[in-house]
């Protein structure tokens, strides 16, 4: 008989790695992290982030990169939504200030305007949908790509000084913590790649690891410096409602304007999941370089976000999973025979989504499952 697993509630709307993250946060809270321990944690977070996308950069296919350029009109169109069309919101948002945001969260919410797209979310709902997978997995690791400069460039521009102190010191950081080691496991990609896919599922748990030590660090520092006591929950429903709307308005905005640039239907999809998504993985790593002490207040509205994105789009690539097959005759593949999410997360049967962000180019065909590796 095989051993029972344990497996959360299939009604729970919650991603447990979410909750993961949350408990961190309260033990970042409860317990946080001083003087000469602190530099002990921020230092192990500097090591794990540079470890991070090294992995990052050793489990991308460059072949499957270029050979996805094909479907060129696509990626951009993506990438115009995550780094043209967010930050125009965000830049929006500054007439929320100070009526419904703080000045330091609108800087968080610009901040999230500015972060690159998932890939392991996108594709799993892409598949749930029957959408386009392999373009998912291209637009988001392009994104992803993109991101590592574009988002500390966006961030220079808009932000500028008000972003916790960014400089071109902040920007050589960047480069040298997540640029550098994601170029290392490119180029070392021919005699690790085969180790790493056979440890893909134990790799996860570095994955999701490095992400809770980065969580920990960043909320430790703010209880130190006492900047939690500027978030009344007035002010956390403010922005939770305006993280509603900006979801919303991408969802439609991606959707109608993918139909629009004459995009099928398997097209559109990707370019909605794609599109309208932020990533935490990339996102909480930047932030803890660029905003310091103040990165647990600039990465809350990521962390909202992220949450709200996956219970939304979970029911919306439910119903598109209900929609007639096209009428060439073509037969589209079942969500649960498409490529969905790698070792850091699942696609469940339901149609919702217990999805974790892992590393570029992780990949791999699963089972629908309810349980989260």
């Amino acid at each position: 008989m095989s051993r029972p697993t344990l497996k959360p509630p299939a009604w729970l709307p919650v991603d447990p790695y979410i909750l993961a993250i949350v408990g961190t946060v309260v033990v970042a809270v409860l317990l946080p992290v001083s003087g000469s321990g602190a530099e002990v944690a921020k230092g192990a977070s500097t090591g794990a982030v540079a470890l991070l996308f090294f992995l990052y950069g050793a489990r991308l296919s460059t072949a499957e990169t270029l050979d996805g350029l094909k479907h060129w009109r696509l990626h951009l169109t993506v990438l115009a939504c995550t780094f043209a069309v967010f930050p125009l919101i965000g830049l929006a948002s500054g007439g929320l200030v100070p009526y419904v945001l703080t000045p330091q969260l609108q800087e968080g919410f610009l901040f999230l305007c500015l972060v690159p797209s998932t890939v392991q979310s996108s594709i799993a709902f892409t598949s749930i949908a029957r959408g386009n997978v392999p373009a998912a997995i291209c637009a988001g690791s392009f994104s992803s790509l993109a991101g590592i400069l574009l988002t500390p460039l966006l961030a220079a521009v808009l932000l500028g000084s008000s972003g916790g102190g960014f400089s071109g010191e902040s920007l050589v950081q960047i480069v040298l913590q997540l640029l550098v080691p994601f170029l290392a496991g490119q180029l070392l990609r021919r005699w690790v790649g085969g180790f790493l896919t056979r440890h893909r599922t134990v790799l996860g748990y570095v994955d999701r690891g490095s992400i809770l030590l980065v969580v920990y660090t960043a909320f430790s520092e703010g209880m130190v410096a006492g900047i939690w006591h500027q978030v009344t929950p007035l002010r956390f429903a403010g922005l939770l409602a305006a993280e509603a709307v900006l979801l919303a308005l991408m969802l439609t905005l991606s959707w109608y304007g993918a139909k629009w640039l004459g995009f099928g239907r398997a097209d559109r999809i990707a370019v909605q999941f794609a599109g309208s998504k932020k990533s935490l993985a990339a996102g909480l790593p930047m932030a803890s370089v660029l905003f310091g002490a103040h990165a647990s207040l600039a990465v809350l509205p990521l962390m909202l976000f992220h949450q709200l994105q996956l219970m939304v789009c979970a029911v919306i690539a439910k119903r598109r999973s209900r929609d007639p097959l096209p009428e060439d005759g073509a037969v589209e593949a079942p969500a649960a025979e498409a490529p969905a999410v790698g070792a850091a997360g699942t696609a469940t049967a339901k149609g919702t989504a217990a999805v974790t962000e892992g590393p570029v180019g992780a990949q791999a065909p699963v089972r629908p499952s309810t349980d989260v590796r």
